[in-house]
């Protein structure tokens, strides 16, 4: 049985050849970045938004200013940039450098006195070489997933993808320190791994990069985390399979209860690891 009739609310209704995962706040209908406006709540369609301004009494002009979010400025993703970019100018500053890596880099037997590592490591990186090709990454992959999936959503997916590279390394590798955006990265190479399976795109590609990044963690003497490119691929899969299950307007909260279970899960696994 053909399934055309379920992939297509996964298309613009309005450009039917370009993929979205936002809806409308109103109708529910699905809606690229191109037609989104946003809203009080959410974003809104063409017709939607129409439709309120025609409801709205007429006392005066007014100037009315429309922002679409997750739209041609991915503004998550170079805020991202940005802040590695400055937390790594400030890692090379003489004097700051000490106080940075110390309370930055994550360590696993540190976890107990110093839990914000677990976050704050994905920020930091150890060398030119190291920063560029994260940034690089991020910049390719991070403005495609947060078009599709939205600010908010997109900044959940990174951190908790970066949160769960953390635990993995915790669980795994409790011995290391770790710092790079590698984790969170990963995730989102899972996440979209997972949108384009649902979608029934072609993964071969994005298969080969995953599967040659991972790799490359496995060879001797590069002092890279496969440990974190694991957790981080699986938070990110996670989080987004939750995203593709609670889509519709109605299930927001349903989207919120489910997402805080992955990071309550990732919790328990850090309790144990520090308990271990």
């Amino acid at each position: 049985m053909s399934d055309s009739a379920g992939r297509s609310s996964n298309y613009c209704y309005r450009h039917p050849d370009r993929q979205s995962f936002v809806l409308c706040q109103r109708c529910g209908r699905t809606i690229c970045p191109q037609c989104q406006t946003q809203a009080a709540v959410g974003v809104q369609c063409p017709e939607c938004v129409k439709e309120g301004r025609a409801s709205i009494p007429r006392r005066k002009p007014a100037i009315v200013t429309a922002f679409r979010p997750g739209g041609t400025q991915p503004v998550v993703t170079y805020t991202l940039i940005a802040l590695c970019v400055i937390v790594f100018i400030l890692q090379n500053i003489p004097g700051v450098r000490d106080y940075v890596t110390t309370f930055g880099v994550y360590r696993p037997v540190y976890t107990a006195i110093l839990p914000w590592t677990m976050i704050t490591a994905m920020f930091l990186h150890g060398s030119i070489i190291h920063i560029l090709l994260n940034m690089y990454s991020l910049f390719i992959f991070g403005p495609i997933m947060e078009r599709l999936l939205g600010r908010g959503r997109f900044l959940a997916l990174y951190l908790i993808s970066g949160f769960g590279g953390s635990v993995a390394v915790l669980l795994l590798a409790p011995a290391s320190a770790v710092l790079g955006a590698s984790g969170a990265i990963f995730g989102l190479l899972g996440a979209f791994f997972v949108i384009q399976r649902r979608l029934g795109g072609n993964n071969i590609q994005l298969l080969i990069v995953i599967a040659l990044n991972l790799v490359i963690g496995f060879l001797p003497n590069l002092n890279i985390s496969w440990q974190a490119h694991v957790g981080g691929l699986v938070a990110g899969a996670a989080v987004a399979f939750v995203f593709l299950r609670t889509r519709h307007p109605s299930q927001r909260m349903l989207q919120l209860v489910l997402v805080g279970g992955v990071v309550a899960a990732l919790l328990a696994l850090t309790v144990v690891g520090v308990l271990v």
